[in-house]
């Protein structure tokens, strides 16, 4: 069950990074040609954050509060890391987390 918990927490912090990286005007180019508006913005980094503390409970509730902090900094790094190198690689590959987002017109 632990595991299970853990991988959830991974998810939650890979998709919430990827969604405050989209957030940006920069990387939203890189996977949209459309522009990106200022609601959808707030609503990117609201998903994004929600993610990134949803991840942290998930880990707290399988260790003890000193190691579930450890783990998530490293997931936050990791995380990270995984994003920045789809941006530079492969960007579309996160189009799938902005299809909801209908292009302006």
């Amino acid at each position: 069950m632990a595991n299970v918990l853990l991988l959830i927490a991974i998810l939650l912090c890979v998709l919430g990074m990827a969604w405050l990286a989209l957030a940006m005007e920069a990387h939203w180019k890189q996977v949209r040609s459309d522009k990106v508006s200022e609601k959808t913005v707030r609503l990117l980094r609201y998903l994004g954050g929600a993610s990134v503390f949803a991840s942290l409970l998930f880990c707290l509730a399988v260790d003890h509060p000193t190691m579930a902090s450890l783990v998530w900094i490293m997931l936050l790094a990791a995380s990270a890391l995984i994003v920045a190198f789809t941006f530079t690689l492969r960007p579309r590959l996160l189009a799938p987390l902005v299809g909801w987002v209908r292009v302006a017109s």
